[in-house]
């Protein structure tokens, strides 16, 4: 992402890294609304890193091989345009609950990949926030809009 940023620059306001998928929440530039080519050069990269230091690729098809497709990253992303702040709030609430959502942890502070203990340094949270549950009932529904 670093590298990316170089490039193509964006703020990372919210991220939280799984096992097998990330949630980040970007601001770009003013005007500037392509996450496709900036999602292009994080997974490149991050594809051509994993393979050198001897990571794995899940099997691909002969259709995806023809599309040069490997087989470490889902072949799209889900987008989705914050349209106020109400919407920005149930979005960073989501992020940084995903790993309780999951059943990874019981608490989002126990998740060390991820930016709540940031947000929790500078006061946005308490370091105990959503230790237990959280209704994303509204959260989940925006995601599929």
């Amino acid at each position: 992402m670093r590298t990316a940023r170089e490039d193509r620059p964006f703020e990372i306001r919210a991220l939280v890294l799984l096992p097998d998928h990330l949630h980040t929440i970007w601001t770009l530039p003013q005007g500037d609304e392509n996450y496709s080519i900036r999602w292009s050069a994080i997974k490149a990269r991050f594809t051509r890193d994993w393979l050198a230091s001897g990571g794995r690729e899940r099997r691909v098809s002969a259709g995806q091989r023809r599309q040069e497709r490997r087989g470490v990253w889902q072949p799209r992303f889900m987008e989705h345009t914050i349209r106020d702040e109400c919407d920005f709030e149930g979005h960073f609430d989501y992020v940084h609950y995903n790993p309780v959502k999951h059943g990874y942890v019981d608490a989002p502070a126990k998740w060390p990949w991820t930016t709540f203990h940031k947000y929790v340094r500078l006061g946005t949270y308490p370091p105990n926030w959503a230790s237990g549950s959280l209704d994303l009932s509204r959260v989940d529904d925006q995601l599929l809009e």
